[in-house]
C-alpha cells in the first residue's frame, strides 16, 4: 500500500496553518488515515502551493520549434524550479500529449500565436493575409489549446520603422467575442501604447508585456479586471533588441525608452489594483526554469514579498482554475522564504500528486512517498 504524506506547517504567503493528507493526487481527510492501515510520511516546514508560470512557451527554444521529448524536458526543468502549472502562452508544436500527466506540471495551452506576415517571429505564429480572418482562426486555435487564445496584439511594422497594432478594432471585437462564445479567454502580446486601447475595448482577458501601458489604460484595465502579465526578465531583454534594430531608429528608440520606464509601469498597475502574474516568457531568449528570477523581479513593482508569492501561487491558481493544494501539490521550506526570497531556490521538497518529485530530500535519495520511509516518519 503506498503510504499517504502528510503536510503540516505555515503558508508562508499567507500566513495560514496547514495540516493536509494527499494520497497520492487526492487531498483526503484526517479521518481516512486509520494507524496501521494507511503508512504516512509527515513533511513540515514553510509551505506554497507551487508556482504558476503564467507565461511560458513549451515546444519552443531560441532555435525554434523542438520535438516533444524536449519539450517535456522543458517542463521537467521547470517542475525542478517549483512550477507546479503552467500556462503555455503560444506553442508552434502541438504539446496535448503533455497535458493531463500528472508527473509534469498542470499544463494549461493557448495553442499556436496568431499574427500577421512579417509581422512576428518566423515560423512561430499562424499568419493571416487578411485580418479578417481572425475571427476564423481564433476559433480554430480556441479549440486546439484548453482555455485560452494567444493573438500578437503589435509588433514592428518596417513600412513605418516601430510598433504597430496587427488588427483593426472592429476585428478584434468579434474575435474577442467569438473564443468567450467557444468558452476560452484570449491574451495578447503588446509592448507598445497604441494597440492596447483596441484590445481592451474588445474585452481582452490578459495583456502579455505591457510594457506600453498608460495611466488610461491602466485605469481601464484595472476597472475591466483584466490581468496583467509582465514577463519582467524578457523585459530585461529590451536593449538587446533595440542595439540589432540600427535600421530601425524610431523603433529603436521606443524599446530603449518602454524599458527604461517599464518598473515605474508596473509598479502603477499594482497600485491600481490590476492582478499581476509572474510569468518568464520561457523558450526563445530565455531558458525554462527561471520562476523564481520572475518572483523576484516582480518585487521592483513595490509589491511586497507575501504579495509576490501570494500573486505567483494563491492569485494565479484561482485565476487559472487550479486551487491552491488542490492537485496534493506543494512546496516545503525549510525557512520562511517571504524573508529571502533566494530560498525559494532550495525547496526541501516539491511534491506533485502527492509524490516529492525534486527538492533536496530527492537530492538525498528519498524518492517520495511512493516508496519512502515507514509510518509516521518525518522528512523535515
Amino acid at each position: 500500500m503506498s503510504p499517504a504524506l502528510h503536510l503540516t506547517g505555515i503558508d508562508a504567503a499567507t500566513r495560514a496553518s496547514i495540516d493536509l493528507y494527499f494520497d497520492g493526487a487526492r487531498v483526503i481527510g484526517a479521518g481516512e488515515v486509520t494507524d496501521g492501515v494507511i503508512p504516512v510520511i509527515s513533511v513540515d516546514g514553510f509551505v506554497l502551493p507551487g508556482f504558476v508560470d503564467a507565461h511560458c512557451h513549451i515546444g519552443y527554444a531560441t532555435s525554434g520549434a523542438v520535438d516533444i521529448d524536449e519539450a517535456e524536458r522543458q517542463m521537467r526543468r521547470n517542475l525542478a524550479a517549483g512550477v507546479l502549472v503552467i500556462r503555455d502562452c503560444g506553442s508552434p508544436l502541438d504539446t496535448s500529449v503533455l497535458a493531463g500527466r500528472d508527473d509534469l506540471p498542470v499544463l494549461i495551452r493557448a495553442g499556436k500565436h496568431i499574427a500577421r506576415p512579417k509581422r512576428y517571429i518566423r515560423d512561430l505564429s499562424v499568419d493571416l493575409d487578411d485580418p479578417a480572418d481572425l475571427v476564423a482562426e481564433v476559433t480554430r486555435q480556441a479549440a486546439r489549446g484548453s482555455g485560452w487564445v494567444k493573438l500578437v496584439g503589435d509588433w514592428i511594422d518596417r513600412s513605418i520603422g516601430d510598433l504597430a497594432p496587427l488588427w483593426p478594432d472592429d476585428v478584434l471585437a468579434e474575435a474577442i467575442a467569438a473564443a468567450h462564445r467557444a468558452g476560452v479567454r484570449v491574451t495578447a502580446h503588446v509592448f507598445g501604447e497604441d494597440a492596447l486601447p483596441g484590445l481592451l475595448a474588445a474585452g481582452i482577458d490578459c495583456i502579455e508585456h505591457g510594457t506600453g501601458l498608460t495611466d488610461d489604460t491602466i485605469a481601464e484595465m484595472a476597472s475591466r479586471g483584466t490581468h496583467l502579465v509582465p514577463t519582467m526578465i524578457n523585459i530585461a531583454n529590451f536593449p538587446q533588441f533595440a542595439d540589432a534594430a540600427d535600421r530601425y531608429p524610431a523603433y529603436a528608440k521606443h524599446m530603449r525608452d518602454l524599458h527604461a520606464r517599464s518598473d515605474e509601469t508596473f509598479g502603477k498597475a499594482v497600485d491600481a489594483g490590476i492582478a499581476v502574474h509572474a510569468g518568464t516568457d520561457a523558450g526563445g531568449y530565455i531558458e525554462h526554469g527561471r520562476i523564481v528570477d520572475e518572483i523576484i523581479a516582480l518585487t521592483r513593482t513595490g509589491m511586497d514579498r507575501r504579495a509576490v508569492l501570494r500573486a505567483a501561487g494563491h492569485d494565479a491558481r484561482a485565476w487559472l482554475g487550479v486551487p491552491a493544494y488542490s492537485c496534493a501539490d506543494a512546496l516545503v521550506f525549510a525557512d520562511d522564504p517571504a524573508e529571502d526570497l533566494e530560498r525559494l531556490r532550495r525547496p526541501l521538497a516539491v511534491i506533485r500528486s502527492g509524490r516529492i518529485v525534486a527538492g533536496s530530500h530527492r537530492d538525498n535519495g528519498d524518492d517520495g512517498p511512493h516508496h519512502g520511509p515507514g509510518p509516521g516518519t518525518r522528512l523535515a
